[in-house]
């Protein structure tokens, strides 16, 4: 059992990190620091975007724009480290 809980946490812990770097590389682009022309850092930020885009569509969806900001990483990111931490407590409390 407690070998489930532990591969549960590391793939909550890499789509975190997927998250951000979808981040970082997108504002990079934004700020022409990385061209899109080159194939590796397209074919980079074309699986991070087609990882994280479906779970932070579902959260634009609700909340409200703020100009060209985007908080829609950061809520993901919050509610991941939060599920994580409620398997661990209320899931497992003893096996750790």
């Amino acid at each position: 059992m407690k070998s489930i809980f532990i591969l549960l946490d590391s793939v909550i812990t890499i789509y975190l990190w997927i998250i951000i770097i979808n981040a970082i590389l997108s504002w990079l682009v934004a700020f022409n620091v990385l061209n899109t022309q080159n194939k590796f850092v397209f074919s980079v930020l074309d699986v991070t975007y087609k990882l994280t885009d479906p779970a932070l569509n579902k959260i634009r969806r609700f909340i409200p724009t703020f100009g060209s900001i985007d908080i829609s990483p950061v809520i993901l990111i919050l509610f991941l480290m939060f599920l994580r931490n409620l398997i661990f407590e209320a899931f497992a409390p003893g096996l750790f």
